[in-house]
């Protein structure tokens, strides 16, 4: 829930805080005092496209910082857990959004500076704007496709993903077949420089590591005269010289020594004895290795000149393929892999086609199965929305969704064939979402944008909401002026229909009628005024008791000063408030 938002250099608004009610909150002032900046703030909040003209005269950069409530397992909390963000102790998360007036944006949340499309994802979580460019963007098929799939809920998600898994699947199986098809002769020349290499790796046989263990072998035949020399003198050292009996060695200085301890009776020689025996057996161990290790080392001209030939043989692969061996194997596996998928025989191109055509079978049943969710969706919806048109002073309109299937050009790259007739297979379905209006009995059917008046789209948009309410988990729902062009007894339903929403979210409406205010739980005042260096500036004030009589009456006519006006917004209140206690 959004608790608290403040604004800071926005427009007319030079610096305001407003306190929303878990229910309904309503805005409403003058026209031109800056109720606009309200829903702007949001959309900031909500990670919208910052405009530099929106920061107010004189000022740095707009700011807009909103506190929500939330909870351990909320949506929000995750979003803020993936920034690296996290709530107060309170359980408060804040969201920062400034606007330079050079056009820079910077977003914050929990403290962290963070993307903007961190605060979008946020907002798909907690907040949904609803103005009157959503009805716009109502009349779009495509957003009139996402409120039917709204409705349907979890109905349509699991099929969804099935059909958009199977689509990705068979659209690549498809360019395959299409790239193997159209670039046969130059896919033949590509494959036959791969064999050609694989052929000369195959030939060459290299094994893993190989160049690397060459490289020791080299240089071990190499310098085998030094080597022996080493050797010889270490083993010398240890066990003496074979040659001159005069030459003693470690192993002989040690058993003297040893011997002389032992023929001691004191304990502590003895125990020195003791130790001297392990010296005496490494040494014993070291000098038998370095006389194997002499035993093995024979210069070989003949092997030294076999190791180099091997190494200018695999420096041949590394300098057309890989840095070394290991990179030219793997180089050749993923050639192997290329060649495969490069196959261009008919056997290939044949079994290429029977998969696609078995891919575009299983995508036909899952576009089946999304068409009949849909259409039994639809005329659910049609019938909810319906109902609450006639609450809201369209008692004979009816709203009519349709489901039809969206027909493809023949051979079309996204093209498959239901019930004979080429479909287009898009990434939502085969189906065109419509949603048509008869006005009243007698009219006839006409698509939204030809058969609603701006108040009645307003009012279908409204009542699409409500509908849709129940199946949003979004907590907060804000609505910009969708009264607009609506009066009378309609605009004391729409107010009922708000207060009704009301009870399981919290709803914020920027409003110009005085039946929708009077629903509110908290109203809100944009108040605009001049100061006295003739710069005009608003500030958002809470009203209640008196204050909001005086504002309703001024909604009503400007009355707010008269007996007649302030009459007519106490009766305004009472209605709303029984009809509030009474459901």
């Amino acid at each position: 829930m959004l608790a608290e938002m403040h604004i800071q250099g926005l427009g007319v608004i030079d610096s305001a805080t407003l306190e929303l009610h878990p229910g309904l909150t309503v805005v409403t002032g003058e026209t031109g005092a800056g109720k606009t900046m309200v829903v702007t703030g949001l959309h900031l909040l909500s990670g919208g496209r910052a405009d530099s003209s929106r920061v107010r005269s004189g000022a740095q950069r707009a700011v807009v910082e909103g506190r929500f409530v939330t909870t351990p397992d909320s949506g929000a909390v995750e979003v803020a857990g993936e920034a690296g963000a996290e709530p107060d102790e309170d359980g408060s998360l804040i969201a920062v959004r400034s606007v330079g007036s050079q056009g820079r944006s910077r977003a914050h949340l929990g403290g962290r500076s963070v993307p903007n499309t961190v605060l979008a994802e946020l907002a798909d979580r907690v907040l949904a704007v609803h103005g009157q460019n959503d009805q716009l963007r109502l009349l779009r098929a495509d957003e009139q496709r996402r409120a039917l799939d709204r409705f349907a809920g979890k109905a349509v998600e699991e099929p969804l993903a099935r059909y958009r898994a199977v689509r990705a699947e068979w659209l690549e199986t498809v360019r395959e077949l299409s790239d193997r098809t159209q670039r046969s002769r130059e896919l033949e020349r590509e494959a036959d420089l791969l064999r050609h290499g694989l052929s000369e790796i195959d030939s060459a046989g290299p094994e893993r590591g190989e160049d690397v263990k060459l490289v020791e072998q080299a240089r071990r035949l190499s310098d085998i005269d030094q080597l022996r020399e080493v050797a010889t003198g270490a083993r010398t050292a240890i066990s003496g010289s074979e040659e001159d009996p005069d030459v003693s060695g470690a192993v002989s200085l040690v058993g003297q020594a040893r011997r002389l301890l032992n023929s001691s009776e004191d304990p502590r020689l003895r125990e020195i004895a003791d130790r001297l025996s392990e010296a005496d057996a490494l040494l014993g161990d070291a000098g038998a290795e370095l006389s194997g290790y002499l035993d093995e080392l024979h210069a070989d001209p003949a092997e030294l000149e076999r190791v180099l030939a091997r190494q200018a043989q695999l420096k041949q692969l590394t300098k057309k393929y890989a840095e070394d061996i290991d990179g030219v194997l793997e180089w050749a596996e993923q050639a192997r892999e290329r060649l495969r998928r490069m196959d261009t025989s008919e056997e290939a191109l044949a079994e290429l086609a029977a998969r696609r055509d078995r891919l575009a079978a299983e995508l036909t049943e899952h576009a089946r199965e999304l068409t009949r969710i849909r259409t039994e969706a639809a005329g659910e919806l049609a019938a909810a929305v319906s109902e609450e048109l006639s609450g809201l002073a369209m008692a004979q309109a009816e709203l009519e969704v349709t489901v039809t299937r969206r027909r493809g050009g023949e051979g079309g790259h996204e093209t498959i064939v239901m019930d004979g007739q080429p479909t287009h297979a898009g990434p939502d379905g085969v189906d065109d979402v419509e949603l048509r209006l008869r006005a009243h009995q007698g009219a006839p059917t006409l698509p939204i944008q030809k058969g609603a008046s701006g108040g009645e789209l307003s009012r279908v948009m409204l009542g699409l909401e409500v509908v849709l309410a129940d199946s949003d988990t979004v907590p907060t729902l804000v609505f910009d002026e969708v009264d607009a062009g609506v009066g009378g007894r309609a605009a004391v339903e729409i107010g009922r229909r708000l207060s009704r929403l009301a009870r399981s979210h919290q709803v914020v409406v920027v409003t110009h009628l005085p039946q929708v205010a009077a629903y509110a739980d908290r109203h809100l005042v944009v108040d605009k005024a001049t100061g006295d260096a003739g710069l005009t500036h608003s500030d958002v004030r809470t009203v209640s008791d008196g204050q909001r009589v005086t504002e309703l009456a001024r909604m009503l006519a400007g009355l707010d000063s008269t007996e007649t006006g302030r009459a007519h917004a106490e009766e305004l209140l009472e209605v709303a408030d029984r009809y509030k206690a009474g459901s």
